[in-house]
């Protein structure tokens, strides 16, 4: 009886021992290598081409003399200045576009696929029944995605910020401009970790690939749009200034997010729409004047001030915690409601 019985404890023991986490790391990675592994080439190829283009940039900054060039708005830069944007500022822009949508792109066509492929296809049957269990199952899964496609957004970002550095300086853009803002610090990053969240849950609620890649797609881009359109400016109160915002301020931090502006009358009412436009008509029937700052002092001798609400560029690293902690959040919260769908699921 001893000999009939020992092998059945043995069995039962053997089943009662889970896989290894480093053994479940290893079997999600032979899985999803060749997602992740073209999502690593696709990223290398941008840090690429923003590595060879910044040095590009740097060069030509440094023979037209703009990087030493003090104030940037002196007549003897201004020339230089005007070479230099028409050279690289529509290159970045590009750059720009196409980092804009790598979080998407990367994430939810990774995340969808992980869980709603195995939902699919009913091969999630076989891997429940190997000892790991349905949360360890997933979580070996989120957790090595989830942390290589953060650790390769946030190389592209700091990159990228790198690169767009002399933009920067030189008050192309505001470093809260919304679509600069995305690419930087550690919000990239938080986005792309948003969108892979996104696409697992999409997986795990409709079952279906290409239904769930197409749902994170759009959930995605409609969360980006309340965040850049609405939620980003309320991070911090607007301040409220008259005149013109100056760049060269002297704080070093760069040129303010403007958000709403309007002219006010000699008499203190707002200005309407038709008349400053009949006032421009005016200035520049007789000759016009080139720059921001001479027009809007053409306008206060007319008795004509212009009101700005504005985020200052000082807080680029509050509003950068900011929404990367909230975008962090809703990915763990999003994963452990993946982790409640599965396990409601019957097998």
């Amino acid at each position: 009886m001893t000999a009939m019985t020992a092998p059945a404890a043995g069995a039962a023991a053997s089943r009662a021992r889970p896989v290894p986490w480093r053994t479940l790391a290893w079997v999600s990675w032979r899985q999803h290598r060749l997602a992740l592994g073209a999502v690593a080439a696709l990223l290398a190829g941008v840090c690429a081409w923003m590595l060879v283009s910044g040095l590009q940039m740097r060069s030509a900054l440094a023979s037209f003399g703009l990087d030493s060039c003090t104030p940037l708005t002196a007549s003897s830069c201004t020339t230089q200045e005007t070479v230099f944007i028409n050279d690289y500022y529509p290159g970045a822009q590009v750059v720009i576009g196409v980092l804009t949508v790598l979080p998407v792109l990367t994430g939810a066509l990774t995340g969808g696929p992980m869980v709603a492929r195995e939902l699919e296809t009913g091969t999630f049957r076989l891997a429940w029944t190997q000892g790991c269990g349905r949360t360890r199952w997933l979580l070996a899964r989120l957790v090595l995605a989830g942390v290589l496609l953060a650790a390769g957004a946030a190389a592209v970002s700091a990159v990228f910020s790198w690169y767009y550095q002399p933009m920067l300086r030189l008050g192309q853009d505001s470093p809260l401009a919304p679509q600069v803002f995305d690419l930087r610090g550690v919000v990239f990053a938080g986005w792309t970790l948003a969108a892979f969240a996104i696409g697992v849950c999409a997986g795990a609620l409709i079952r279906r690939t290409i239904p769930a890649v197409v749902t994170a797609a759009a959930a995605w881009s409609a969360l980006l749009a309340l965040a850049v359109f609405w939620l980003r400016s309320h991070y911090q109160a607007a301040l409220t200034g008259v005149g013109l915002v100056n760049p060269a301020s002297g704080t070093g931090q760069g040129t303010p997010w403007i958000l709403t502006q309007w002219w006010i009358q000699p008499g203190g009412a707002p200005a309407s729409q038709a008349e400053i436009a009949a006032l421009s008509s005016r200035l520049r029937q007789a000759g016009g004047l080139p720059t921001p700052q001479a027009v809007q002092q053409w306008f206060a001798e007319q008795g004509y001030l212009k009101y700005y609400t504005y985020q200052p560029a000082g807080r680029f690293w509050h509003f950068q915690l900011i929404e990367g902690g909230w975008l962090l959040a809703l990915s763990v919260l999003l994963g452990a409601a993946t982790i409640w769908l599965i396990r409601r699921r019957a097998a």
